[in-house]
């Protein structure tokens, strides 16, 4: 599977997803108090599964090429494998702190907002 029907699938995954959450973000009856005054809730828990999703996917898609490139690295130069695996351990740091800001927003969020 090439990479413009991966994108595809992807994107046609998304529209479905999105295409079932309409009813968490359809309006309240104009005579319905206790639903509006609660109407947010389902766009925060929209927002939130979002965000913590997309971090978490891009953290593992940059800690898998960030892996394989390291392990290529090493393969192809034994003697730098010190330096190419604390360089990658740093890179690994970065990429988790990223996903842990992500999910302190995502709380505030909950919780805050």
């Amino acid at each position: 599977m090439n990479i413009t029907k991966k994108m595809c699938a992807a994107v046609l995954l998304f529209l479905l997803v999105m295409t079932l959450a309409v009813p968490v973000c359809a309006a309240p009856a104009e005579g319905d108090a206790a639903a509006a005054s609660g109407s947010s809730d389902g766009l925060k828990a929209i927002a939130v599964g979002l965000a913590i999703g997309l971090a978490a996917a891009g953290g593992a898609v940059g800690m898998g090429i960030v892996g394989g490139k390291a392990a290529d690295g090493i393969s192809r130069q034994p003697d730098m494998e010190g330096k190419i695996r604390t360089t990658m351990m740093l890179d690994l740091v970065f990429i988790e702190t990223a996903i842990i800001y992500a999910l302190l927003v995502v709380i505030l969020v909950i919780f805050v907002l």
